[in-house]
């Protein structure tokens, strides 16, 4: 394809992306509002983000296996029709149980479209070439990221309210689902004999799903300890299901998770890599809006504004080091530097309070969205360049489901930490108070209906514990930095597809390799 065929397929699925992450980040600006609204808690703040994680990352490598099966264009279609059908309930929700279900609905689209706009892309351009379109793709999340903060800050300030964070991406939906009919041509693939892995996916589902319910609902702010019988029962359900995923997975035809792909060094090390990136980087995009609502005392509006810094690293970087990568072919030393950045950007922001200055936190988030911006595509990247093109849906989706995954435990970690956290400070607070602790740091998010004092030393706990959790996404980076530099440096190749007796996941059907090797003689005979 052309440089403007690409652009122009790449359209609508910008488009649909743009749309998933507008998604995402309206409602981390609106969640205070909405669970206060709702009379929720501090764990149903969590678990809002938690779920919708958690089904996009269920999902994700059930929609990367039927992009290496099926037609792509038709797959990311019905993605975006299951996240409308989704938006549509969440906006008219009335309780957090529904709430909670729209999220998983529209995590199920999410992770559609996350495996595969990346997986068309990887099958469209060459791995040296894929660095540019990987930086528009950056600028697209940042836009989205950037804008949705802001937007959905304006909305629930407005007459509108909340509910229309989630019916104002229905007609962006519609009209990717628009361009990508008129823009995207990709002939459908179908192999014979094809079967999922149903099994697979639903004891893996199910063994994250019990250890996340037992970190969110465990230690002092919750309704057992951290050494109990509960959390026995909790961990060794969780832990006998992913072992009984493994062996599933082992064993299974079309598995959902193909291990001779994870188990590839550079794969292996980039999902190691993206689950730490995914336990930083959602969590800093769901506890930053709530540091600044309800530890600063700040509108959605104003909150949406000030995590602008974070988002304008993630642009600069991402589309900088594509840029680059595609004009010098070196893509590890973007990697390292970026897992350098999240490291300290982490540490800096694990010293914030209730009363740090306001330019410090904009300074500190600005370096880890640089380091996000460096890391987060160009990991996607290494993994591609290391695949036959059959197996870039698997293998891309694999990456974008750790990631994922990494973001639904340290959503769900980190919130458990910070309910703790605000209880703790806050009974510190009440006591020089001589104000009998009745509140915990999983009570009521809605500040507001608090008697003045005590709302200030809510709002203070809230401020001060932030710091802590971003301790701990910190030691998460250490991990994605450690394994970024053992990534091996393979030089991107030109061509879109490998040599079969490359690839783990190797054809067993000679055909299939005779076609591929015509095909790379024509497209790259004379680039090699």
């Amino acid at each position: 394809m052309s440089h403007r065929e690409i652009l122009e397929a790449m359209t609508g699925l910008l488009a649909a992306l743009f749309t998933a992450l507008l998604s995402t980040t309206i409602v981390a600006t609106a969640l205070p509002t909405i669970i206060g609204d709702l009379q929720g808690s501090q764990t149903a703040y969590a678990w809002v983000i938690t779920t919708a994680l958690l089904a996009n990352a269920a999902s994700t490598p059930i929609w990367g296996k039927f992009a290496d099966l099926f037609n792509k264009k038709t797959l990311v279609q019905s993605a975006i029709v299951i996240f409308v059908i989704g938006s549509i309930i969440a906006g008219f929700a009335h309780t957090v149980p529904l709430l909670l279900v729209a999220r998983v609905v529209q995590g199920i689209g999410m992770g559609g479209l996350t495996a595969l706009v990346v997986a068309i892309i990887g099958s469209i351009v060459a791995p040296r070439e894929r660095g540019r379109y990987s930086g528009y793709m950056g600028a697209v999340m940042a836009v989205s990221m950037s804008g949705g903060p802001i937007l959905g800050g304006v909305i629930v300030d407005s007459p509108l309210g909340w509910r229309w964070c989630f019916f104002v991406c229905v007609p962006l939906a519609v009209i990717a689902l628009v361009l990508l009919q008129r823009t995207l041509r990709l002939p459908t693939e179908r192999k014979p004999g094809v079967s999922i892995d149903w099994l697979g996916a639903a004891l893996l589902t199910a063994g994250v799903s019990i250890l996340l319910i037992w970190v969110s609902f465990a230690g002092k702010a919750g309704y057992y300890d951290w050494i109990s019988r509960e959390t026995a029962l909790y961990v060794g359900a969780g832990v006998l299901l992913l072992l009984a995923t493994l062996w599933v997975e082992s064993r299974a035809k079309s598995p959902i998770i193909p291990l001779p792909i994870v188990t590839e060094r550079t794969t292996g090390l980039a999902i190691i890599a993206s689950i730490a990136v995914g336990v930083g980087m959602f969590g800093a995009t769901t506890f930053l809006g709530q540091y600044f609502q309800t530890a600063r005392g700040y509108s959605p509006t104003v909150a949406g504004v000030l995590t602008i810094p974070l988002v304008a690293g993630m642009l600069i970087a991402s589309v900088g080091s594509g840029q680059l990568i595609t004009r010098f072919g070196k893509w590890k030393r973007f990697v390292v530097a970026g897992g350098a950045l999240m490291v300290v950007g982490f540490a800096l922001l694990s010293t914030i309070d209730h009363a740090t200055n306001l330019w410090l936190v904009g300074g500190y988030i600005t370096v880890v969205g640089l380091g996000v911006g460096m890391m987060m595509q160009n990991l996607v990247l290494a993994v591609q360049n290391t695949v036959s093109v059959h197996n870039i849906g698997a293998a891309s989706s694999s990456v974008a489901f750790f990631r994922t995954f990494g973001g639904a435990i340290g959503v769900s970690v980190l919130g458990s930490v910070l309910a703790t956290r605000v209880g703790e400070l806050s009974a510190q607070g009440f006591a020089k108070l001589g104000v009998p602790s009745g509140t915990s740091g999983g009570g009521t998010l809605d500040l507001g209906s608090l008697p003045a004092p005590i709302e200030a030393i809510v709002r203070a706990a809230y401020g001060d514990a932030t710091g802590r959790i971003f301790l701990i996404a910190a030691g998460a980076t250490v991990v994605a930095l450690i394994a970024a530099t053992l990534l091996p440096n393979h030089p991107l190749r030109r061509t879109i597809d490998i040599d079969p007796a490359l690839d783990p996941m190797r054809a067993e059907d000679t055909d299939a390799a005779v076609r591929a090797d015509d095909e790379r003689s024509e497209v790259g005979a004379g680039v090699r």
